[in-house]
């Protein structure tokens, strides 16, 4: 049996004093150990057989070790062009208002300073003016009605370690591979998702069908204005000069290097890797706890922490004031909306948890605003959402007699140890065509200092 080491008396006195201020309904505080923690959470891994190498994230040119899609394999040719694109407002060629014409790229509902999330609560591509800090700033063009911006009704999931999902979007209806396999008859009832016929995986395909969905446009004459002809040149020399410039391989180009976005600086990562000084004592608690009270590794698990499953949890879905996009029943239904089986309604998929402090809004309908208050929801395991049947709950979705500080600690974990400080290196310093990004429009160029 392992006794746990008496903590030293100045922490006894700080936890005495949180005790205190918020936890005297709270008898069941732990006053975890300071010492061990290191061998502790090695313990927790051995508990649920998992080699800890196994959760690793591969260095980012480390292309060998990066999931990728087999018809399109990863080259640094492809990765620098698809960073380029990712970032390049130039594409934004079919806005719904010629005022939107060059103003907004992909990046501006991924950003890297959010984490490659959206900065807001419902991210806004074309119709959207102005940028802030990291997005949070954006607001409706004047010259828009509300109807007409490229708002989506669900929470722009993350591009950070995307390439872990062999389906994408909430409802994993992009994919051709992994659990899309059977529902080929589908797909035709659905713009994006007659893509999957092409055959390749959901990064890939969110990239073809995202062109349209998103008023971007991609051909020769356009590759030739914006300067990328060359690197398309050197990024598929082998695809004949006639399918060459078009979405198609832009996509597959973005969907390269968005496989490399991988948050392998964390302090989780870099303690994985042996730098046991990586994570705070606080932060060993908390993915000691992650691996096993808090049973978080039930659902997210693997080198991203997600996995290919769906759940139902009753977040609320992205209603109320504010929001302009349309909730129909199918993506009410989530999963269930895409798959018509019954069984599938009203479960997401399971996210990564890598990089998600700067995010601000999570949840598929954006009804949390911390990472804190997600943890807080799974622990009391009271559905938010009145429209999800108790009998379409997910059965992992139970109270986790969680204490305040136990909380706090995997709070602490989520929040500190699974953030990667340094995602701008995935950020190129200019652009072929000289364009201001994410976004080009006049505030956003003002809010940004782009010239």
């Amino acid at each position: 049996m392992k006794v746990r080491q008496p903590l030293p008396k100045a922490v006894l006195s700080v936890l005495a004093i949180i005790c205190l201020a918020g936890c005297a309904d709270d008898p069941d505080t732990i006053p975890y150990s300071e010492t061990g923690l290191d061998a502790e959470l090695n313990d927790a891994f051995t508990a649920l057989n998992i080699d800890k190498n196994s959760l690793i994230l591969p260095d980012s040119d480390d292309y060998s070790n990066i999931p990728q899609d087999p018809l399109n394999p990863i080259s640094s040719e492809k990765v620098k062009l698809g960073q380029l694109l990712f970032h390049e407002t130039g594409l934004a060629k079919n806005p719904i208002n010629p005022l939107g014409m060059d103003t907004y790229s992909c990046a501006s509902c991924h950003h890297f300073g959010a984490g490659f999330q959206s900065g807001l609560r419902q991210g806004m591509a074309d119709g959207g003016i102005g940028f802030g800090i990291n997005g949070e700033a954006r607001v409706l063009h004047p010259e828009y009605a509300a109807d007409m911006a490229d708002r989506q009704p669900l929470k722009q999931p993350p591009t950070v370690n995307l390439g872990y999902q062999k389906v994408v979007l909430w409802n994993g209806k992009l994919g051709a591979t992994g659990p899309n396999v059977g529902t080929e008859d589908l797909w035709d009832a659905d713009n994006g998702a007659k893509n999957n016929h092409l055959g390749y995986e959901g990064v890939e395909i969110q990239g073809i069908a995202g062109m349209d969905m998103h008023r971007m446009l991609v051909n020769e004459q356009i590759v030739n204005e914006l300067g990328y002809r060359t690197l398309f040149n050197q990024a598929f020399p082998n695809i004949p000069k006639t399918e060459r410039y078009t979405v198609e391989y832009a996509a597959l180009a973005i969907a390269s290097y968005e496989r490399t976005i991988i948050a392998n600086q964390a302090p989780f990562q870099l303690w994985l890797k042996g730098n046991t000084d990586a994570m705070t004592d606080d932060q060993k608690n908390g993915a000691i706890l992650f691996f096993g009270k808090g049973k978080c590794y039930e659902c997210h698990n693997g080198p991203a922490l997600n996995t290919m499953d769906f759940h139902a949890l009753g977040f609320k879905d992205m209603e109320g004031a504010g929001v302009h996009a349309k909730m129909d029943d199918a993506t009410r239904k989530g999963r269930g909306g895409f798959t018509q089986n019954p069984k599938d309604d009203y479960t997401f998929k399971t996210p990564q948890l890598y990089n998600l402090t700067e995010a601000k809004f999570y949840g598929h309908g954006s009804s949390f605003n911390s990472i804190r208050d997600v943890i807080q929801y799974k622990n009391n395991a009271i559905p938010q959402n009145e429209s999800v049947p108790e009998s379409a709950l997910s059965p992992q979705f139970r109270p986790l007699l969680l204490t305040k500080l136990e909380i706090d600690l995997l709070d602490d974990f989520v929040s500190k140890a699974l953030n990667d400080p340094n995602l701008k290196r995935y950020v190129p310093v200019s652009l072929p065509s000289g364009n201001c990004f994410p976004n080009a429009d006049s505030q956003s160029r003002e809010d940004m200092g782009c010239d």
